[in-house]
Protein backbone atom coordinates (compact mmCIF):
# COMPACT_ATOMS: atom_id res chain seq x y z
CA UNK A 1 0.00 0.00 0.00
CA UNK A 2 2.77 2.50 0.83
CA UNK A 3 4.37 1.68 -2.31
CA UNK A 4 1.17 2.32 -4.21
CA UNK A 5 0.35 5.98 -2.33
CA UNK A 6 4.08 6.62 -3.12
CA UNK A 7 3.48 6.57 -7.05
CA UNK A 8 0.47 8.80 -6.21
CA UNK A 9 2.14 11.34 -4.55
CA UNK A 10 4.18 14.26 -6.70
CA UNK A 11 7.87 14.03 -6.31
CA UNK A 12 9.26 17.16 -7.08
CA UNK A 13 10.91 19.03 -3.98
CA UNK A 14 9.00 22.27 -3.38
CA UNK A 15 9.14 24.87 -1.24
CA UNK A 16 5.58 26.29 -2.17
CA UNK A 17 4.26 22.47 -1.62
CA UNK A 18 0.67 22.16 -0.76
CA UNK A 19 -1.46 20.00 2.36
CA UNK A 20 -0.96 16.47 0.99
CA UNK A 21 -3.90 14.80 -0.70
CA UNK A 22 -7.41 13.74 0.30
CA UNK A 23 -6.39 10.54 -1.03
CA UNK A 24 -3.34 10.08 1.71
CA UNK A 25 -5.30 12.13 4.38
CA UNK A 26 -8.11 9.44 4.09
CA UNK A 27 -5.75 6.45 4.09
CA UNK A 28 -3.77 7.53 7.39
CA UNK A 29 -5.85 5.40 9.75
CA UNK A 30 -5.53 1.80 8.12
CA UNK A 31 -2.16 2.61 7.42
CA UNK A 32 -1.52 3.05 11.00
CA UNK A 33 -3.26 -0.59 11.67
CA UNK A 34 -0.19 -1.68 9.06
CA UNK A 35 2.10 -0.34 10.81
CA UNK A 36 1.38 -1.80 14.27
CA UNK A 37 0.54 -5.51 12.68
CA UNK A 38 4.38 -4.73 11.18
CA UNK A 39 5.38 -3.64 14.13
CA UNK A 40 4.73 -6.93 15.87
CA UNK A 41 6.19 -8.93 13.08
CA UNK A 42 9.29 -7.11 13.42
CA UNK A 43 10.04 -7.62 17.00
CA UNK A 44 12.48 -10.16 16.88
CA UNK A 45 14.49 -8.37 14.56
CA UNK A 46 14.42 -4.98 16.32
CA UNK A 47 16.15 -6.23 19.38
CA UNK A 48 19.28 -6.45 16.81
CA UNK A 49 18.99 -2.71 16.52
CA UNK A 50 21.93 -0.72 17.95
CA UNK A 51 22.12 -0.37 21.68
CA UNK A 52 22.56 2.62 23.62
CA UNK A 53 24.85 3.43 26.49
CA UNK A 54 21.78 4.50 29.05
CA UNK A 55 22.18 8.57 27.60
CA UNK A 56 19.04 10.63 28.31
CA UNK A 57 16.09 11.19 25.42
CA UNK A 58 13.60 13.37 25.87
CA UNK A 59 10.22 12.39 23.58
CA UNK A 60 8.17 15.02 22.96
CA UNK A 61 4.50 14.20 20.76
CA UNK A 62 2.57 15.69 18.18
CA UNK A 63 -0.13 17.87 18.06
CA UNK A 64 -3.29 16.91 20.40
CA UNK A 65 -1.29 13.89 21.32
CA UNK A 66 0.26 12.98 25.06
CA UNK A 67 2.97 10.92 26.18
CA UNK A 68 0.34 7.46 25.51
CA UNK A 69 1.53 8.24 21.77
CA UNK A 70 4.97 8.12 22.01
CA UNK A 71 4.69 4.67 24.59
CA UNK A 72 5.40 2.31 22.39
CA UNK A 73 8.95 4.16 20.76
CA UNK A 74 10.14 4.92 24.93
CA UNK A 75 9.46 1.48 25.53
CA UNK A 76 12.09 0.36 22.69
CA UNK A 77 14.40 2.81 23.30
CA UNK A 78 14.22 1.56 27.06
CA UNK A 79 14.64 -2.04 25.55
CA UNK A 80 17.73 -0.88 23.42
CA UNK A 81 19.85 1.07 26.51
CA UNK A 82 18.29 4.31 26.27
CA UNK A 83 17.06 6.36 29.21
CA UNK A 84 13.46 7.85 27.12
CA UNK A 85 12.02 10.71 29.31
CA UNK A 86 8.23 11.80 29.18
CA UNK A 87 7.43 15.11 28.39
CA UNK A 88 4.61 14.79 31.45
CA UNK A 89 2.59 17.77 29.88
CA UNK A 90 -0.58 16.49 29.04
CA UNK A 91 -2.12 16.57 25.86
CA UNK A 92 -0.02 18.77 23.37
CA UNK A 93 -2.56 21.45 21.88
CA UNK A 94 0.53 23.53 20.91
CA UNK A 95 2.93 26.44 21.96
CA UNK A 96 1.11 27.70 25.34
CA UNK A 97 3.26 29.56 27.88
CA UNK A 98 3.55 25.82 30.24
CA UNK A 99 5.32 24.46 27.38
CA UNK A 100 7.79 27.46 26.70
CA UNK A 101 8.40 27.40 30.13
CA UNK A 102 8.28 23.36 30.78
CA UNK A 103 10.58 22.81 28.20
CA UNK A 104 13.75 24.22 28.79
CA UNK A 105 13.15 23.65 32.46
CA UNK A 106 13.19 20.06 31.68
CA UNK A 107 15.70 19.77 29.34
CA UNK A 108 17.94 21.22 32.19
CA UNK A 109 17.23 19.20 35.12
CA UNK A 110 17.17 15.91 32.56
CA UNK A 111 20.91 17.67 31.89
CA UNK A 112 21.88 17.75 35.25
CA UNK A 113 20.58 14.41 36.78
CA UNK A 114 22.31 12.73 34.07
CA UNK A 115 25.51 14.55 34.24
CA UNK A 116 24.86 14.35 30.06
CA UNK A 117 23.78 15.85 27.20
CA UNK A 118 20.10 15.26 26.21
CA UNK A 119 18.87 13.67 23.16
CA UNK A 120 15.30 14.92 21.71
CA UNK A 121 13.12 13.42 19.87
CA UNK A 122 9.95 15.31 18.37
CA UNK A 123 6.99 13.79 16.66
CA UNK A 124 5.37 16.41 14.10
CA UNK A 125 4.66 19.48 16.00
CA UNK A 126 6.72 17.66 19.08
CA UNK A 127 9.70 18.10 16.50
CA UNK A 128 9.38 22.00 16.26
CA UNK A 129 9.63 22.26 20.03
CA UNK A 130 12.91 20.03 19.75
CA UNK A 131 14.28 22.28 17.40
CA UNK A 132 13.38 25.55 18.96
CA UNK A 133 15.37 23.52 22.33
CA UNK A 134 18.19 23.17 20.19
CA UNK A 135 18.15 26.70 19.09
CA UNK A 136 17.80 28.19 22.81
CA UNK A 137 19.85 25.63 24.83
CA UNK A 138 22.43 23.70 22.58
CA UNK A 139 24.76 23.14 25.68
CA UNK A 140 21.89 20.74 27.00
CA UNK A 141 21.25 18.72 23.47
CA UNK A 142 23.18 16.19 22.44
CA UNK A 143 21.51 15.93 19.07
CA UNK A 144 17.40 16.23 17.27
CA UNK A 145 15.83 13.77 15.56
CA UNK A 146 12.12 14.68 14.06
CA UNK A 147 9.36 12.62 13.11
CA UNK A 148 7.50 13.88 10.09
CA UNK A 149 7.90 17.36 11.64
CA UNK A 150 6.88 20.14 9.20
CA UNK A 151 9.71 22.72 10.39
CA UNK A 152 9.90 24.71 7.40
CA UNK A 153 6.11 25.54 7.06
CA UNK A 154 5.65 28.39 5.58
CA UNK A 155 1.23 28.77 5.75
CA UNK A 156 -0.82 27.16 7.27
CA UNK A 157 -2.40 25.70 4.21
CA UNK A 158 0.54 23.53 3.95
CA UNK A 159 -1.01 20.82 6.60
CA UNK A 160 -4.18 19.52 7.55
CA UNK A 161 -3.66 20.25 11.08
CA UNK A 162 -4.22 23.50 10.48
CA UNK A 163 -7.60 23.79 11.87
CA UNK A 164 -6.84 21.17 14.77
CA UNK A 165 -3.61 23.74 15.46
CA UNK A 166 -5.82 26.98 15.36
CA UNK A 167 -8.48 25.86 17.05
CA UNK A 168 -6.07 25.96 20.28
CA UNK A 169 -4.64 29.38 19.09
CA UNK A 170 -6.34 31.38 21.90
CA UNK A 171 -4.10 29.34 23.82
CA UNK A 172 -0.64 29.98 22.25
CA UNK A 173 1.98 32.16 23.59
CA UNK A 174 3.91 33.41 20.27
CA UNK A 175 5.58 36.50 20.24
CA UNK A 176 6.57 38.84 16.77
CA UNK A 177 10.33 37.07 16.64
CA UNK A 178 8.55 33.33 16.80
CA UNK A 179 6.32 34.50 13.60
CA UNK A 180 9.31 35.11 11.52
CA UNK A 181 10.58 34.07 8.90
CA UNK A 182 8.32 31.52 8.56
CA UNK A 183 4.91 30.23 10.78
CA UNK A 184 7.23 27.77 12.25
CA UNK A 185 10.13 31.00 13.72
CA UNK A 186 13.63 29.68 14.83
CA UNK A 187 12.83 26.06 14.42
CA UNK A 188 13.60 26.04 10.82
CA UNK A 189 16.92 27.84 10.98
CA UNK A 190 19.94 25.24 10.81
CA UNK A 191 20.96 23.23 13.87
CA UNK A 192 24.12 24.14 15.98
CA UNK A 193 23.94 20.36 17.25
CA UNK A 194 23.58 17.11 15.24
CA UNK A 195 20.27 16.78 13.20
CA UNK A 196 18.05 13.88 11.38
CA UNK A 197 14.86 14.84 10.06
CA UNK A 198 12.72 11.24 9.14
CA UNK A 199 10.19 11.75 6.47
CA UNK A 200 7.59 10.34 4.40
CA UNK A 201 6.33 11.24 0.68
CA UNK A 202 3.29 9.20 1.92
CA UNK A 203 2.48 11.88 5.09
CA UNK A 204 -1.16 12.58 5.10
CA UNK A 205 -1.14 15.17 7.13
CA UNK A 206 1.80 17.75 6.87
CA UNK A 207 3.11 17.91 2.87
CA UNK A 208 6.74 16.25 3.15
CA UNK A 209 8.43 19.05 1.90
CA UNK A 210 8.82 20.92 4.58
CA UNK A 211 10.42 17.94 6.59
CA UNK A 212 13.51 18.66 4.86
CA UNK A 213 16.80 20.50 5.05
CA UNK A 214 20.04 21.04 3.14
CA UNK A 215 22.21 17.76 4.58
CA UNK A 216 25.37 18.76 5.82
CA UNK A 217 28.02 17.71 7.73
CA UNK A 218 26.07 17.44 10.86
CA UNK A 219 22.20 17.22 9.59
CA UNK A 220 20.04 14.61 6.98
CA UNK A 221 17.13 13.46 5.98
CA UNK A 222 16.28 9.81 6.31
CA UNK A 223 13.09 8.91 4.20
CA UNK A 224 10.43 5.93 4.95
CA UNK A 225 7.70 4.63 3.56
CA UNK A 226 5.23 5.98 6.43
CA UNK A 227 2.11 6.98 7.46
CA UNK A 228 2.14 10.37 9.34
CA UNK A 229 0.02 9.17 12.82
CA UNK A 230 1.97 6.03 12.55
CA UNK A 231 5.94 6.86 11.72
CA UNK A 232 6.61 6.78 15.83
CA UNK A 233 5.84 3.17 15.61
CA UNK A 234 7.25 1.81 12.28
CA UNK A 235 10.02 -0.86 12.47
CA UNK A 236 11.77 0.95 9.44
CA UNK A 237 11.84 4.17 11.68
CA UNK A 238 12.48 2.40 15.16
CA UNK A 239 15.72 0.99 14.15
CA UNK A 240 16.62 4.28 11.98
CA UNK A 241 16.28 6.31 15.50
CA UNK A 242 18.02 3.35 17.37
CA UNK A 243 21.19 4.07 15.53
CA UNK A 244 21.14 7.63 15.60
CA UNK A 245 20.92 7.82 19.00
CA UNK A 246 23.83 4.79 19.62
CA UNK A 247 26.65 7.19 18.37
CA UNK A 248 29.00 8.09 20.49
CA UNK A 249 28.92 11.59 21.28
CA UNK A 250 31.02 13.83 18.94
CA UNK A 251 31.21 11.19 16.57
CA UNK A 252 28.33 11.76 14.84
CA UNK A 253 27.84 10.13 10.71
CA UNK A 254 24.86 10.24 8.17
CA UNK A 255 22.62 7.24 8.58
CA UNK A 256 23.65 4.48 6.40
CA UNK A 257 20.83 1.14 6.81
CA UNK A 258 22.24 -2.47 6.91
CA UNK A 259 22.20 -3.97 3.77
CA UNK A 260 19.30 -6.06 4.36
CA UNK A 261 17.25 -3.27 5.37
CA UNK A 262 18.10 -0.69 2.79
CA UNK A 263 15.10 -1.54 0.69
CA UNK A 264 12.90 -0.25 3.80
CA UNK A 265 14.52 3.47 3.40
CA UNK A 266 14.74 5.15 -0.22
CA UNK A 267 16.84 7.59 -1.44
CA UNK A 268 16.38 10.98 0.70
CA UNK A 269 15.39 14.05 -1.22
CA UNK A 270 17.28 17.06 -1.06
CA UNK A 271 15.77 20.75 -0.95
CA UNK A 272 17.44 23.38 -2.96
CA UNK A 273 20.05 25.07 -1.28
CA UNK A 274 18.23 28.07 -0.83
CA UNK A 275 15.16 26.53 0.74
CA UNK A 276 15.71 28.33 3.92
Amino acid sequence: MNTVLEELCPSPVDEAAAAPSPLLLAAEVPRVVMAVDALLLAAPWLRCAPKGNGHPVLVLPGLLANDLSTLVLRRFLRQQGFHPYKWHLGRNVGPTAAVRAALPAAIKRISRRNRSTVSVIGWSLGGIYARDLAHRHPEHVRQVITLASPYRLQHPGQSRANNAFYRYSHLHDIDDEERAPRITGRSALPLPVPSTSIYSRTDGIVAWQHCLEPPTEHSENIRVRSSHLGIGFDPQVLWAVADRLAQREGEWAPFVPPTLLSPFFPAPDTPHEDHR
